[in-house]
């Protein structure tokens, strides 16, 4: 059965944004703004220079 919010046809515009609608434009952000974050970025530096030094031994001691 079809809800309620799809019957709306009226041709005005839009009620002001609220609280709620902020928070959730907020939470859409996505994986760039994730990538932006100094602790991430420390995180995933640190593992990747993990895996380097594993690949270099394996290359090169090994």
């Amino acid at each position: 059965m079809i809800g309620t919010e799809m019957l709306e046809t009226s041709r005005e515009s839009s009620p002001a944004p609220t609280d709620a609608d902020r928070t959730a434009v907020e939470e859409r952000r996505g994986c760039l703004f994730a990538l932006s974050q100094p602790p991430l970025m420390i995180f995933l530096a640190v593992i990747g220079c993990l895996l380097l030094m594993a690949a270099v031994h394996d290359l090169f001691v090994l």
